[in-house]
């Protein structure tokens, strides 16, 4: 049996709280213990975050994560093979990990972790600096975007390997198609910032729309009413659902005709995953992360507008032979390249040499 130490700085899988990333280790966790053989321990709960750049804060963490160091270095199961740190950035650096593996002499390897050489000056720069310090410690770093591979391939430290580990969603089977005979569907969490900024776009886009569009909004938020004054000037067109369980999306997904979201800042988004899972062609912007997980085609670039958007929107809506075409070219690849088996066999067939090298 291989022995796996799990360890998510920003947010433990068993956190309360909902989150991408809490989901994102989940799903980590489960995929490598879809290896028959192979244990997965959550070794560590220490939460190592720091928002808004507050070096006492950070001293703090430092403080507990030494005493981590302690505890795991003399109580980690004997059988450990190797550890797994998932999300390791500037503000949520693993002061733990490459210390506990140096002592125990065991590989380390992290996924999804980025570089910011912008943070090595000013408050988070000794967060920062450990941040890369991990980076280097290393053995190999999976990442899920082309955009996170820039500065860690310019950055890389000696012999590391990089590897591509594509978003994936925590299930071996497709889901049920969609009819893509229903309106148009949205699903977003309602927040200041860029997700806000996605809806305004999405607003934006909406004014240019012709015909008998209807729009389904799935998600809530503290920015609920900011969205509902957003989409006021298209009036029952837009319907608002609120905030839906997995069993409901999924009933949402299959009546919906096409997926929009354009993507403001998203590291990658899980519900381009879903929504192609289903076979909606998605509406979305060429941007960075997101456009690692949609098919070949064109996509509009943002500083075309939302007029672009909505080009793309009405040709979707207009020409239901190509809507049903891009729909089964994205649950194609989403099959071939985003679930959960394909995840498991990317992960072990770069990790099994790193174990043989530690024998």
């Amino acid at each position: 049996m291989t022995r796996v130490a799990f360890y998510a700085p920003m947010k433990s899988p068993y956190s309360a709280v909902p989150s991408g990333d809490r989901e994102m280790a989940r799903n980590l966790m489960a995929a490598i213990v879809q290896r028959d053989g192979a244990q997965v321990d959550l070794v560590s709960e220490l939460k190592i975050y720091d928002k808004v750049g507050d070096t006492e804060r950070q001293e703090k963490l430092r403080q507990q994560a030494d005493a981590e160091v302690a505890r795991l270095t003399r109580d980690l199961h004997r059988d450990t093979q190797l550890w797994v740190t998932y999300h390791n950035y500037y503000k949520a650096p693993d002061l733990v990990g490459p210390r506990v593996c140096e002592a125990l002499g065991i590989p380390y390897i992290q996924i999804e972790s980025t570089r910011a050489y912008s943070r090595l000056d000013g408050p988070w720069s000794g967060f920062a600096q450990a941040a890369h310090d991990a980076c280097d410690a290393a053995r190999a770093i999976f990442y899920l975007t082309s955009n996170d591979l820039i500065t860690l391939e310019r950055e890389r430290a000696g012999a590391q390997h990089l590897v591509h580990f594509p978003p994936f969603l925590p299930t071996d089977d497709l889901p049920e198609a969609s009819t893509l005979k229903g309106p148009m569907l949205t699903a977003g969490m309602m927040r200041d910032g860029d997700k806000l900024r996605s809806y305004e776009i999405i607003s934006e886009t909406l004014s240019h729309l012709t015909g008998n569009w209807q729009l389904n909004i799935a998600g809530d938020g503290p920015a609920r009413l900011q969205v509902e004054h957003l989409m006021a000037p298209h009036g029952s067109r837009v319907r608002f659902l609120g905030q839906l369980d997995r069993s409901e999306l999924d009933k949402v997904y299959r009546k919906a005709s096409l997926f929009l979201w354009p993507g403001v800042n998203e590291a990658f988004g899980m519900v381009y995953l879903e929504a192609q899972a289903h076979g909606l062609p998605v509406a979305a912007q060429d941007r960075p992360g997101v456009r690692d997980i949609l098919p070949g085609g064109e996509h509009p670039r943002p500083e075309d507008g939302p007029e672009a958007l909505a080009t793309q929107v009405m040709t979707f809506l207009n020409n239901a032979q190509h809507r049903a075409k891009c729909g089964a070219n994205a649950r194609e690849m989403i099959l071939n390249t985003h679930l959960r088996p394909a995840a498991t066999e990317r992960f072990w067939s770069a990790v099994a040499p790193l174990l043989k090298g530690a024998q």
